[in-house]
């Protein structure tokens, strides 16, 4: 699924690890990702645990897409902060799955986010 992902690619984004219902991404902010406050975009933040939760919920390799998302933004980021999305499996029935990610920067938790799954049939190999 990495070799495909050119979004997650190309804003810089690195797996450390995927395991099953799980997986760990991490994304350096650069000067072009923060907005008109001189803080990380929001929708950046967002985007790295969107693929995180990807990871974890195709790592059965059962192709599967988000039904949905939510997050919450807990503090600021900033430019040169290296954000760590850590995504872990709350559930999984059927074809459906829910999933927790939690993003933070060194200690400090900057985002939660909750992603819901749907298996579409497939596999990856």
């Amino acid at each position: 699924m990495w070799t495909d992902d050119h979004a997650s690619q190309a804003l810089g984004m690195s797996i450390d690890a995927v395991g099953p219902g799980t997986a760990t991404l991490r994304m350096t902010v650069r000067d072009d990702m923060v907005n008109g406050h001189a803080i990380g975009h929001g929708g950046l933040t967002f985007t790295l645990a969107d693929s995180a939760f990807a990871f974890a919920c195709n790592s059965y390799n059962r192709r599967t897409v988000a039904a949905g998302a939510e997050i919450r933004f807990r503090t600021p980021t900033r430019a040169g902060d290296v954000l760590v999305a850590r995504a872990v499996e709350r559930e999984r029935d059927d074809r459906d799955g829910t999933y927790d990610v939690t993003v933070t920067a060194g200690d400090t938790v900057v985002a939660t986010f909750v992603g819901r799954s749907r298996e579409i049939g497939g596999a990856f190999w």
